[in-house]
């Protein structure tokens, strides 16, 4: 039997255009062919760039997100049919919900089996309430994936009730087609998609428990963190939404009630939108994975202290054996036939629908009863083996399957390598409950389907999405949120209204970002000086210096820097840096910690380090490893130059466009330190020169070194000329507060920030960094009263360890203080020796 054709979304039965595709093609025609291929390019482009990934739900092996500069569009008629239908769904669904998680009538009257109530692992006992009856909305957010059929009616492929994704993109759609194929967009007005977003934002605000009537309601949004293959989605929507977008660890449960761990303290949090797995949301009450989640949680929720959205028993209702039943239980809990049918299903628990699909299966697609996202089977198209394998298994327990009929979508244009080409689509639409009833998102998200790839709303092979338009017309009510009364906002203006977790990714970054800088700024003047054809005795006792600081930054072996000047440390030198070596391997560590801070970071800070961190690997991957060493070192010193100039932007954007608190804070404090211990030990190497004791000429390379690592080669000559002595030299690069590359400025800039964190100038941690700061301007002034410099300048290299380790122990203390929420460590004996901290 032929399979009938699928339907066009754009072309009638009788080769005209459908007339709400009218406006666009004939926009379309003004860009021509290539232009059409130009545009796909440049949005590809924009996604790599903005670090979209994850469109629908599955693994992180899905393909990056890629958008279709062709919308799918929608007659206004059609779409409001559709979301008529979806909100009777959505309702019979709520009251399925509140049925199986109350009084489980559906279960005593036989509407539902009780093979898939109490076999659906998303079935939460601990969700039912145990009086019966559940209070507010256990669905808010409810989406469905559609398909068209042949016949032209819409249906069902799957519910999605625990947590729908793909809002995020929607945004994000229709934001990158207005910026790269505006003649599109502006060809009609189109339903716009802010309204439901400040409705969603408001019915939040109201879903608060009576205890939050007192003041302003708390609302974070729970996400299983950076590996969450729906991280980007969680970072555009807590913004979208204004709310805190937390990990379980910055969360707790005190007295019943769920608080926000800060700096500050403990902030209360009334509703907690759900964006992980609500098995996994309470460990004491998980039937796995029992570290993740906030202990007490579902007590919390339970008690009335905490609304959790969408509820963490919610997933209940996605069991594709559900729709089944739907029919049948809408006659019963809404007293109507329902709207908007799914695809035609049966449950194989069901001996009269075992009969139905008969023995070989047929053209059925198979799935299991209870999981979606478990890839659907087409019977008939599976080897001999393998579906006599799969009927056995059925035999065995047909309750874990249904039967679905198998039905081609239709099809939209797509841009394509030749242009426009027709490829078959599947629709995802969004509806909320607002507290008076279920509003639709005025648009959706479409996927295409690769070719091979079943109808079924199961995770996608493809990541291809397209934009849905529904034209505006004048009948179109624009729905917006009621007055909510809310109480005024005290003004704040601290420090500590970041999670700890927060801050110590801010406080490593900027450690990082500082260390990624230092390594750059050594092996620029190393391979400058490598590249030398012949190297003088001043260049040389320079490069055992150098030798010393790479080592210390894990740049190069002890044994290769024994060696310094020679071959063989430049074939080292280079190895450092291509592939796993450590500036690569710093390089992750920055790209890691700023994936983790995507929701703490601007645009354009977001946008400038995923840009700049994808060109510095590939400078430091074009870095020629064979023998030719003049070519290496020569791309290394452009390599090392291009990281400095990163680096720079980085700090000047950080400078401008993060606000002087909170999370520039920590980003700042981390780079004061880091560089402080970097300033230590680099000079302390520096004064390292046999016989400069008595030939203090022989300490001027180590010191003309020491300006050139603190970029004051300049800031030097314009003070002094080119003389070179050691107290004035040590004055900018230790004493001078008004030099940024110099320790006391870094000292002096700790101390100020830890005094605004402490509350006070005389806290412990500030006292701390002012010592070491008052020990950096004793040295200087005993050098410059010595009566030899020179001699009283290498006498200072202990001082400089012990301030080396100074520096060390206050980021110990910092740690303790404000991440591990460690009281202050005390030592009962020797301090033991104090070691750079090599991970976060």
């Amino acid at each position: 039997m032929t399979s009938p054709a699928p339907l066009d979304e754009m072309v009638d039965g009788a080769g005209g255009i459908r007339p709400h595709w009218g406006n666009l093609l004939g926009a379309l025609a003004g860009l021509g062919r290539g232009e059409i291929a130009e545009r796909a390019a440049m949005l590809d482009r924009h996604v790599i760039e903005e670090g979209a990934t994850s469109l629908l739900p599955g693994g992180a092996d899905i393909p990056a997100w890629r958008c279709d500069p062709m919308p799918l569009v929608l007659a206004p008629a059609e779409f409001d049919a559709l979301a008529a239908g979806l909100a009777q769904r959505a309702a019979l669904l709520q009251a399925v919900l509140r049925d199986v998680y109350g009084p489980q009538t559906l279960l005593a009257e036989g509407l539902l089996p009780p093979a898939l109530v109490y076999g659906n692992p998303a079935f939460l006992r601990s969700c039912r309430a145990p009086e019966g009856v559940r209070d507010g909305p256990l669905i808010q957010l409810y989406a469905a994936d559609l398909l068209r059929g042949p016949d032209g009616q819409w249906r069902v492929l799957r519910d999605r009730t625990a947590g729908p994704t793909g809002l995020a993109h929607v945004l994000e759609n229709r934001r990158a087609l207005a910026r790269y194929v505006p003649e599109l967009v502006r060809a009609r007005e189109l339903r716009q998609h802010g309204p439901f977003f400040d409705l969603w934002q408001d019915s939040l605000q109201r879903l608060a428990p009576a205890g939050a009537a007192g003041r302003n309601p708390g609302v974070a949004m729970l996400t299983a963190g950076h590996s969450s293959p729906h991280w980007y989605e969680h970072v555009i929507l807590s913004r979208r939404l204004s709310c805190a977008l937390v990990e379980a660890g910055d969360l707790t449960v005190r007295d019943g009630a769920l608080w926000l761990k800060t700096l500050r303290g403990l902030q209360p949090v009334d509703v907690l939108l759900r964006r992980m797995d609500g098995r996994q949301m309470d460990p004491l009450e998980a039937d796995q994975s029992p570290w993740h989640g906030v202990a007490g949680l579902l007590d919390a929720m339970r008690g009335g202290a905490v609304r959790i959205v969408n509820d963490p028993g919610a997933g209940f209702a996605e069991a594709p054996a559900l729709a089944a039943f739907l029919p049948a239980l809408a006659e019963r809990l809404l007293g109507e036939r329902l709207r908007l049918a799914s695809a035609r299903t049966l449950w194989l628990g069901d001996p009269a629908a075992r009969e139905l699909v008969g023995p070989d299966l047929g053209p059925w697609l198979l799935r299991r009863a209870m999981d979606g996202t478990v890839r659907s089977v087409t019977a008939a198209a599976l080897p001999e083996a393998e579906r006599a394998e799969l009927a056995r298994r059925i035999r065995a327990a047909p309750e874990d399957y249904v039967a679905c009929e198998r039905l081609p979508a239709s099809v939209a244009p797509c841009a394509g390598r030749e242009g426009l080409e027709p490829r078959p689509v599947i629709l995802r639409l969004f509806l909320l409950q607002d507290g008076s009833g279920w509003r639709a998102l005025q648009g959706g998200l479409a996927r295409s389907l690769a070719a091979a790839e079943a109808a079924t709303g199961a995770r996608p092979e493809t990541a291809l999405a397209k934009d849905v338009w529904v034209p505006a017309d004048e009948a179109t009510e624009i729905q917006g949120p009621p007055q909510l009364t809310i109480r005024a906002l005290p003004i704040r203006r601290g420090t500590g209204d970041i999670p700890s977790r927060v801050a110590d990714n801010f406080f490593w970054l900027g450690r990082y970002l500082e260390r990624l800088e230092s390594g750059a700024r050594l092996l620029r003047a190393t391979a400058t000086r490598l590249a030398a054809n012949d190297p003088s005795p001043r260049e040389l006792a320079a490069l055992k210096s150098l030798g010393a600081c790479l080592v210390r930054t894990e740049l190069l072996d002890p044994e290769a820097a024994q060696q310094i000047g020679s071959t063989p440390v430049t074939g080292a030198l280079l190895r450092a840096v291509r592939e796993r070596g450590r500036m690569q391997a710093l390089l992750n560590h920055v790209s890691r910690l700023s994936g983790l801070l995507r929701d703490r970071l601007t645009g354009e800070m977001h946008i400038a380090l995923h840009r700049g961190l994808r060109q510095l690997a590939e400078e430091f991957d074009a870095v020629p490893g064979g023998r030719d060493a003049g070519r290496g070192l020569e791309a290394l010193g452009h390599a090392s130059t291009a990281v400095l100039a990163f680096a720079a932007t980085v700090a000047g954007l950080a400078a401008e466009n993060m606000v002087r608190g909170g999370g520039r804070l920590f980003l700042d404090l981390g780079r004061r330190v880091e560089r402080a211990q970097a300033i230590a030990a680099e000079l302390n190497r520096c004064l390292d020169q046999p016989g400069a004791a008595t030939q203090p000429a022989r300490l001027e390379p180590g010191l003309a070194l020491a300006l050139e690592l603190r970029d004051s080669v300049i800031t030097y000559r314009s003070r002094y000329l080119t003389v070179l002595q050691a107290a004035p030299v040590l004055d900018l690069v230790l004493a001078d507060e008004g030099n940024p590359r110099g320790l006391a400025f870094q000292l002096a800039a700790a101390r100020d920030m830890l005094a605004d964190l402490e509350g006070e100038p005389g806290a412990p941690l500030a006292r701390l960094a002012e010592a070491l700061l008052e020990d950096a301007r004793m040295m200087v002034g005993e050098v410059a009263e010595a009566p030899s410099q020179a001699e009283a300048a290498i006498g200072l290299r202990p001082r400089l360890t012990a301030i080396e380790g100074g520096v060390a122990a206050l980021s110990d203390r910092i740690t303790r203080r404000w991440f591990a929420l460690l009281p202050p460590a005390h030592s009962l004996g020797p301090a033991p020796a104090v070691r750079l901290r090599g991970a976060a």
